[in-house]
């Protein structure tokens, strides 16, 4: 039941609002499933809360829920599903998204060890129902997901809803403080944060969070897929023989846009004979990336439908969901994208696992501590522009000692040891 004049006023407003937004919702949705028709689907579980409910046999296993918004916060979060379906007697755990690419993903890493969902969004009436369906024992949000309506029905049923893997920007901070009379409330009635870094942690208290603590990234903590990374090394070798010489092989990951013309320019301003594996964050974007490849007159080909780019391709385009890590196996070297415009930038952490060198441009703000430490350590470079990116990785390329030294660094901030590092 919902009690709306018991909510705080501003808490009352931001309902409103949201309930003006309904009608736009559908439409919305539709928008988006032009170019992915994963948002066709479940409008149950992301309007209404509507979900598989809880049968008495599952009374005895509690359930744990883990909200990952999308494809990183659900790799992020798969040492802790693991840690967690360890042992004999593992709790249910129930994974909700966003994104239907992080939904994908999630069906993926887990298969039917866990179940799924969408997250509602945060109408008041769909947060309950979830909740009243589903009967959480202990909710937990990956990295910064933090709702008024939903913070508030954790608490009022008595769910512990915390943040892990908690990482908060200054820029994020800002915005979330502009609205404190909203924001506020939530951060303060949740039951822990264990953010990444102090400096996260501090953002998060100045905020209203109250017990928080720093216990780093999980993303140290996950190794590269074996399967992954030898089906790259795989890919790597089958070129050589197929190409009948080595090439120089250069991976731009989850480039976001605004970054499109960059790697125009990069791939202008290195030799012409390095392949580019280009990985969008978006896969909805490849069909515009080959456009634009077409325009400039580059040979290009896609993943989806060979896996052996001729000797005349300089472009193989990365466009299927799941296989980072082996694309990242087959490179020399790696650009992080979303990180030459003012988007933040991705999570390096992935290629450094696999002892690549790591290359970044100016905002990197999103991952701020972890990518100053493999720049202080010299397992990455930063570049300024497109231009700049294709004549450092033109050095690298031309220097395998200098890639592997690079690589090696890893270990110096906290990369996990265990990963495998590729040899060729």
């Amino acid at each position: 039941m919902l009690h709306w004049p018991a909510m705080p006023v501003a808490r009352l407003l931001y309902t409103l609002v949201l309930l003006a937004a309904l009608p736009c919702v559908p439409l919305i949705l539709l928008w988006q499933s032009r170019r992915n028709p994963g948002y066709r689907r479940h409008w149950g579980e992301r309007l209404l809360g509507l979900s598989a409910g809880s049968s008495a046999s599952d009374a005895k296993h509690p359930l744990i829920w883990i909200h990952a918004v999308s494809v990183g916060e659900t790799r992020a979060a798969q040492p802790l599903v693991e840690a967690l379906l360890q042992g004999d007697h593992p709790p249910r755990i129930l994974l909700t998204h966003t994104t239907p690419t992080g939904r994908t993903t999630g069906e993926q890493l887990y298969g039917q060890r866990v179940e799924r969902a969408y997250l509602p969004y945060d109408w008041p009436w769909a947060v309950a129902l979830f909740l009243r369906q589903r009967r959480p024992q202990l909710g937990l949000l990956m990295e910064t997901e933090v709702w008024p309506n939903l913070s508030a029905a954790c608490a009022a049923r008595g769910v512990p809803l915390c943040v892990v893997n908690g990482r908060l920007s200054a820029r994020s901070q800002r915005g979330y403080a502009r609205l404190a009379y909203l924001s506020r409330p939530a951060f303060a009635s949740l039951a822990r944060v264990v953010a990444q870094t102090e400096a996260d942690a501090e953002r998060f208290r100045s905020l209203g969070a109250r017990d928080v603590r720093v216990a780093g990234n999980l993303k140290f903590d996950a190794a590269p897929e074996p399967e992954l990374v030898q089906r790259g090394m795989a890919w790597r070798a089958d070129w050589g023989r197929d190409w009948g010489r080595e090439r120089a092989v250069w991976l731009a990951a989850s480039t976001r846009e605004g970054e499109d013309a960059a790697m125009l320019d990069a791939l202008a301003s290195m030799p012409t004979d390095a392949l580019l594996i280009w990985a969008p964050r978006h896969p909805h974007r490849v069909p515009e990336i080959a456009a634009l490849l077409d325009r400039a007159g580059i040979r290009h080909q896609r993943r989806s439908q060979t896996t052996q780019p001729d000797a005349q391709t300089r472009v193989w385009i990365g466009d299927t969901l799941g296989e980072l890590a082996a694309y990242i196996a087959a490179a020399d070297a790696v650009f992080v994208g979303g990180s030459l415009v003012e988007l933040g930038g991705q999570n390096l952490l992935e290629p450094c696992a696999q002892g690549k060198p790591v290359l970044v441009g100016p905002h990197t703000f999103n991952f701020l501590q972890v990518t100053e430490d493999a720049l202080d350590a010299g397992a990455a470079l930063r570049v300024s522009n497109g231009t700049e990116l294709g004549l450092q990785l033109g050095l690298l390329l031309a220097e395998p000692a200098r890639r592997e030294s690079m690589g090696a660094l890893r270990r110096h901030f906290g990369c996990n040891d265990g990963a495998p590092l590729p040899q060729r």
